[in-house]
């Protein structure tokens, strides 16, 4: 029995040469081709395939939110995303979005095909410089909630409200404290969280909050 593969690339050559490789490698068969995630959208649920490649840069809709809208139509079809970004945003975009795999364009086609079927067989295929991304993201992310772990209860108060976009007097009208007490606990923040300014902080605080999400 074939695995059938949908394919959605912009590019035309690109495209041809998957279909090609999908037709003409045991085991596999070409399900569909689409050059837009709106064509994909509205007709491959009749082709009904295991498994999509799927690119992020595509006219129109971009991948990212073509997997959003594909997989509650094809809740059974894993997705690997197939592209040339290799930024840790698309890469956790895409997989909380409900892609099973994470693949550069210039993966070798014996590797590809060997991706097709691990992610038919209940993998999730990833290259391994996207790996040690996600990895290098994960450290980084867990130091940063280690850092804001040493706050305390008031300081995390007060540091959420800087990321609201609060001043410092409505920050202390808000927590009915003076101002010369909401700007110690800021000096304390910024100690705890090895940073100079309010930008820093917010930022650390905003990246603790938006930890990865796999799928």
């Amino acid at each position: 029995m074939s695995i059938s593969v949908s394919i959605v690339e912009d590019d035309a050559g690109l495209r041809e040469n998957l279909v090609r490789l999908i037709e003409n490698s045991p085991g596999f068969r070409c399900a569909s081709q689409h050059a837009s995630a709106e064509s994909a959208l509205k007709e491959i649920s009749h082709a009904n395939p295991e498994v999509v490649l799927m690119d992020i840069n595509l006219p129109g809709l971009n991948g990212v939110e073509c997997v959003r809208r594909l997989k509650p139509m094809l809740p059974g079809t894993q997705i690997i995303i197939l592209t040339a970004y290799n930024k840790i945003e698309h890469i956790y975009d895409a997989l909380s979005v409900g892609a099973t795999g994470y693949l550069l364009k210039q993966t070798k086609p014996d590797d590809l095909l060997a991706a097709i079927r691990d992610v038919y067989e209940g993998g999730s295929p990833i290259n391994s410089s996207i790996a040690r991304k996600i990895v290098q993201s994960f450290q980084k992310t867990a130091a940063v909630g280690g850092e804001v772990a040493t706050l305390s209860p008031r300081e995390s108060e007060v540091l959420d409200l800087l990321a609201k976009g609060y001043l410092y007097k409505e920050i202390s009208e808000k927590m009915e404290l003076s101002s010369s007490t909401v700007r110690t606990h800021v000096r304390h923040i910024y100690e705890k969280l090895h940073v100079r300014s309010r930008t820093e902080a917010v930022t650390k605080h905003l990246g603790q909050m938006r930890a990865p999400v796999s799928a």
